[in-house]
């Protein structure tokens, strides 16, 4: 009997020995946080600068933002970040995750599988991430882009966060009918499935369709565009009516709606059909920005892109000659229209269009916005707060702040006195995870 008792009374003591000792270690491992001891904090809702602060990030979160350089405990994890500035992570609300271009990008289509693309879109989302852009919205590829996404947040795969549209909807022959320039035996009837609508109807159902395939927003294709192989870019290619017919539907999905324009009339149609964003703007009259400022519309220039196509345009063989025309017509223009909408009083989002040049090249966007005369706190704001806004996120991402996903990049120098030095990032944390460290 005293033997069988003394059995029991060890058996007890190890089970709960045991379940003390997994109780501490599971404690020491959430407890982890991480300590950023900051040089200089850009507050970007206010424009103040704040010295000697550390951040304190608890999983995936800003937990507190505390005065000096604060050392965490032995179970931390404490990053010297003292001679550095700290910004929120970028968010660019325009970019091509699933490609860039390239002399071969027309064959490209016809010899890439859809594996060969996700596997491309791996690097260019990891790029894109190390550059400091914790978050993108896609503005249209193959369908691809959707998966990336899903990997992304998976943890599959680095990169930023992504919200994206899918394949982008356009009308038969326009700008994203991903048929143009093809033979005849190539060309087929795309309909609203591969995003090519010709109706109010056919737009409803374009939306549905993006809905279902999992994409967050929604592109159109208002006007002509520079990469096509068509003629004209910057024709309007739809009626008002059937971009009300979109704009309606995506609102009633909760979707943000986006519409690619270089010619003014297709931008009155879209900014007067309900469009949220509208994406280049290289061709807008004065009376198109006061437009965008009754309907509260926002310009994301990619005034990147436009030199990028320019460029590139003089380079023989780059683009078939048909694009080659536009770009030298169109690329040179954007800069300037965005230098006017600005001073307009037009509201701005920052965007790039990346992949019509190098993913990792993003920050190039802020010294050109300078450069036409946008202060460089205004243009970090837009890369910021204004995008997460925009998003639906803007009470998750775009500040630092208590509470917020731990989105933070660093840089060496002053970004408000020499906004280029954005475009060498020394630091990346993307939802708590450090991914660049130099």
């Amino acid at each position: 009997m005293y033997i069988s008792v003394l059995f029991i009374f060890k058996s007890f003591l190890m089970k709960n020995l045991l379940f003390i000792l997994l109780s501490v270690i599971a404690l020491n491992v959430s407890a982890q946080d991480t300590y950023l001891q900051c040089g200089k904090i850009i507050d970007v809702e206010s424009g103040k600068v704040w010295a000697e602060k550390t951040i304190v990030v608890s999983d995936n979160k800003i937990k507190s933002i505390q005065n000096g350089f604060i050392t965490g405990s032995s179970t931390d994890v404490t990053i010297d970040l003292k001679n550095k500035t700290i910004l929120p992570g970028f968010i660019d609300l325009h970019v091509h995750i699933e490609s860039e271009s390239n002399p071969n990008t027309y064959i490209d289509r016809f010899t890439d599988n859809e594996a060969d693309i996700a596997f491309k879109s791996t690097v260019f989302a990891k790029k894109t991430l190390l550059a400091g852009f914790t978050t993108v919205r896609d503005l249209g590829g193959s369908g691809v882009n959707i998966a990336i996404r899903n990997a992304i947040n998976k943890g599959i795969v680095d990169g930023p966060r992504v919200f994206t549209s899918g394949k982008s909807i356009a009308t038969t022959g326009g700008h994203a009918d991903p048929t143009n320039g093809r033979s005849h035996e190539f060309t087929g009837d795309p309909g609203p499935k591969e995003g090519v609508v010709n109706s109010p109807d056919e737009g409803r159902k374009a939306v549905r369709q993006r809905y279902k395939d999992g994409a967050d927003v929604i592109k159109i294709t208002a006007t002509g565009g520079v990469l096509s192989v068509a003629k004209n870019g910057k024709n309007p290619q739809f009626t008002v009516e059937e971009i009300k017919a979109i704009t309606e539907t995506a609102n009633d999905y909760g979707m943000l709606t986006a519409a690619h324009a270089h010619g003014d009339e297709g931008m009155k149609r879209a900014i007067l059909g309900g469009i949220k964003t509208i994406e280049h703007g290289s061709y807008m009259s004065d009376e198109t920005m006061e437009l965008m400022k009754k309907h509260d519309a926002y310009l994301v220039p990619t005034i990147t892109a436009g030199k990028q196509v320019a460029e590139k345009a003089e380079v023989k063989g780059y683009f078939p000659e048909v694009v080659a025309v536009k770009a030298r017509e169109i690329g040179p223009l954007i800069q300037g229209t965005f230098g006017r909408a600005y001073k307009k009083g037009v509201k701005i989002a920052f965007g790039t269009d990346a992949g019509v040049f190098p993913h990792g090249l993003n920050a190039k966007e802020f010294g050109y916005m300078v450069e036409a005369g946008m202060p460089a706190i205004e243009a970090i704001q837009s890369a910021t707060i204004t995008n997460a806004n925009l998003l639906g996120v803007g009470d998750e991402i775009g500040l630092i702040k208590n509470g917020y996903l731990a989105d933070i990049v660093a840089v060496s120098g002053d970004p408000l006195k020499n906004i280029t030095v954005l475009e060498t990032v020394s630091f990346v944390m993307k939802n708590g995870i450090v991914y660049k460290n130099n």
